[in-house]
């Protein structure tokens, strides 16, 4: 295992400044994940971490140790990447074994280690099958053998998930958590997939553009995101956002409804935006109580409804437990201590 330290690692490609500036420690043990939209810059710092491409500006350690020099071998590192990349004229357990008799382990502990991995891996029935005769589950599973079998400090995932189907995928996210809490090694996940963050993480590093956005406990960057692109990001469905006007120092307006809000708003801000999470917003067609709205679509997940609903000039969405019919009146409840609020003009939370 190891700590990794980033201290201001840049990426140029020719004059494009594609990653810029990222300061992070990566904690011996953890399941680090980075996420963000395609194009942020996720991959490109793994392969820098890996060795696979060069730092421009700033370091990289491996506990106390600078690696910027140091090639993908000496590092230590396992990657498993997407498109598993196995060996198609290789056996399960060839494949799995290659990475030890490349080192030149005697035959004995190869074996050894391959039928406890695969035991692991729920492979065992499988190891004289080659690739193509495996499903797109086992094959990722067979990926992920050949880096454990190494042992090695780092663990380095580039959305491997990414090629199963939506079934496939949970059950493989359950079964790398279960790896990573049973090996302890340190591991640098990379997804576009903010579910897969969550649930997969200790921490989660949000990219934007290159530049890290906000670190956090996966329960910290949902509840306290730090600006209104991370507030977007995480979360499924996004969160409501709704302009409002600063009427007073705990007080915003929007639509004719003034909120008096547990936060206190800088007299410099006059516009802002009021965040609220769909989960968070009860939408009801019998309520008293509650903020008088349309309903425009509904949609069903299961033991619940989604609701989207038109209040003033902007629509919401919101939960109930009972189909409402698209047009029909309804009422929005939410608590205002759910608010989140962020200053319009800058995006930066209040």
């Amino acid at each position: 295992m190891a700590e990794i330290r980033l201290t201001g690692v840049k990426k140029r490609f020719r004059d494009n400044l594609v990653i810029k500036g990222i300061d992070l420690t990566i904690r011996e043990g953890e399941f680090f994940t980075f996420v963000g939209p395609s194009g942020c810059g996720k991959s490109t710092i793994l392969n820098m971490i890996a060795g696979l491409e060069p730092v421009s500006e700033g370091k990289i350690f491996f506990d106390d140790e600078e690696v910027n020099d140091l090639s993908p071998r000496d590092r230590d590192v396992a990657m498993v990447f997407q498109t598993y990349a196995l060996y198609p004229h290789m056996t399960v357990y060839e494949n799995i074994a290659f990475p030890l008799r490349m080192k030149g382990v005697e035959r004995s502990t190869i074996e050894r280690e391959v039928k406890n991995i695969a035991q692991m891996l729920g492979l065992s029935q499988f190891l004289t099958r080659y690739p193509r005769e495996l499903s797109g589950g086992q094959r990722q599973r067979v990926a992920l053998g050949r880096a454990i079998i190494r042992r090695p400090r780092v663990f380095l995932m580039d959305e491997p998930l990414s090629n199963l189907d939506a079934k496939l995928r949970i059950e493989m996210r359950s079964e790398l958590k279960k790896l990573h809490q049973r090996l302890k090694i340190t591991t640098i996940y990379v997804t576009h997939d903010q579910g897969e963050a969550m649930g997969l993480s200790d921490r989660v590093g949000v990219l934007k553009e290159g530049e890290l956005q906000q670190c956090g406990e996966p329960e910290e960057i949902y509840s306290h995101p730090v600006n209104t692109f991370v507030a977007e990001f995480i979360g499924s469905p996004p969160i409501n956002l709704l302009p409002g006007k600063v009427k007073g120092i705990n007080t915003i307006e929007y639509s004719g409804y003034v909120f008096h809000v547990p936060i206190d708003i800088s007299q410099n801000i006059t516009h802002v935006l009021i965040g609220i999470r769909p989960e968070d917003i009860t939408v009801s067609r019998d309520s008293i109580e509650g903020i008088k709205a349309q309903v425009i679509v509904v949609e069903s997940a299961g033991p619940f409804y989604w609701i989207d609903c038109q209040w003033g000039e902007k629509s919401l969405k919101g939960r109930s437990p009972e189909p409402l019919q698209p047009g029909s009146a309804c009422k929005i409840i939410f608590p205002v201590e759910k608010i989140i609020l962020f200053d319009a003009k800058t995006g930066r939370k209040i």
